[in-house]
């Protein structure tokens, strides 16, 4: 993301108002000054544990639908804002997050190490994420390099699980 070269539109409360652009800026949590994108997956944390009492399955279907209607979501935000992807747009980070813990208990640990290692990914964007940020446009362009970074964070946590049940 390039927006350093002009200023940043602000983003009112009517934005806000607006439920597309309401789920788009993570329910207000992408209005942070500082560390949006962080805030916006802190926002993801309660989710998650409401989601948890599901089956896995249908958590996992959440998520993706999630991601899937994030594409849309981000679009419209971006257009309204006329940025390609705007700091305060963090929907793609609360998607990212929810897969991140795909098919995993909500334990503390995992919520914490879940959360390290996405806004690592997210914040490096290392091979295939990072290619995705930079080629793609619009809100697939927005959405997909934190799709990737949640895949890769449920990748690492489940290889760790494996690990430590075959170790210990």
């Amino acid at each position: 993301m390039n927006t350093s070269a002009k200023k940043l539109p602000k983003v009112t409360a009517k934005t806000l108002l607006h439920p597309v652009h309401f789920l788009s800026l993570g329910f207000g949590s992408g209005l942070a000054p500082k560390a949006p994108g962080t805030f916006g997956t802190l926002a993801a944390v309660p989710l998650v544990l409401l989601l948890q009492g599901l089956p896995s399955w249908l958590y996992f279907v959440i998520a993706l639908v999630a991601g899937l209607v994030g594409i849309v979501l981000c679009q419209r935000t971006a257009e309204h804002l006329g940025v390609h992807d705007h700091p305060a747009i963090v929907w793609d980070e609360i998607a990212g997050y929810l897969l991140a813990l795909s098919f995993l208990p909500a334990t503390w640990l995992n919520l914490v190490v879940a959360f390290v290692l996405f806004r690592w990914l997210d914040i490096r964007k290392p091979g295939p994420i990072g290619w995705c940020d930079r080629k793609l446009h619009g809100g697939m362009g927005i959405m997909l390099d934190d799709l990737l970074a949640g895949l890769a964070t449920a990748a690492i946590l489940h290889t760790g699980h494996a690990l430590a049940n075959t170790l210990f």
